[in-house]
């Protein structure tokens, strides 16, 4: 009990995605249901749905606009900096920092990571791990987007007896690159406001926002 108590907020997300996947694949299947209908097809099942191009390539572009939002904002930040921000390093921070601040190579902890104590590749692997697998899984999510919005694209194609088109095409064109960039506006977006209003408004108990009492100046300062 004691360790899904340390982990309540790790599971409690977890169970949320699952019920939002869920609930995802139900309305997508009730509203593509009434598209057959209206097109004088069958309807299909909840799971024939889930399983679909269709289904995959909306779950696709929402992860990979997700995981780009993460990925800009772990490398970013490294370099950048917004004063007053509780999301951001105080001004004059900036970089990768030293290897004692980092508590890397001779100046590991005892508890510190194996490779934390280790030199070479495997230093600079570890020490940028979180954003090289933020940034695997934003590419594999986005050519899954693109695998299965062809999919989704020529299957419409071909109802409209049009001729389908290859990846290549797929990827240059429009409909992709409309699906993908109102993703990422929103994203964008999203990290702006939290990076900016956090200048100056609070949330008490947050480690995501600064103390109630906090100087709009504070930087880098966490409930």
């Amino acid at each position: 009990m004691r360790r899904i108590k340390d982990s309540t907020l790790s599971v409690t997300f977890l169970v949320l995605f699952l019920l939002t996947l869920a609930g995802q694949a139900w309305a997508g299947a009730t509203h593509f249901n009434e598209q057959q209908l209206v097109n004088g097809l069958q309807p299909v099942s909840v799971w024939a749905y889930a399983t679909s191009s269709s289904f995959a390539v909306d779950v696709a572009e929402n992860w990979q606009s997700e995981y780009l939002q993460f990925l800009l904002f772990i490398v970013l930040t490294v370099w950048l900096v917004q004063k007053g921000s509780p999301e951001s390093k105080k001004p004059g921070e900036e970089g990768a920092e030293s290897d004692e601040e980092q508590l890397v190579g001779a100046h590991a902890k005892e508890d510190s990571p194996a490779w934390a104590k280790a030199g070479g590749a495997r230093l600079w692997l570890y020490s940028n791990s979180l954003g090289l697998v933020m940034g695997t899984i934003f590419v594999l999510s986005w050519l899954a987007q693109s695998v299965a919005g062809l999919a989704a694209y020529n299957s419409e194609r071909i109802g409209d007896l049009r001729d389908p088109v290859n990846w290549g095409w797929y990827v240059t064109s429009s409909e992709f690159w409309d699906r993908s960039l109102q993703n990422w506006q929103s994203e964008l977006l999203a990290v702006l406001s939290m990076v900016v209003l956090s200048i100056y408004l609070r949330q008490r108990g947050s480690p995501e926002s600064k103390p109630v009492g906090a100087a709009h100046t504070a930087t880098s300062v966490e409930g």
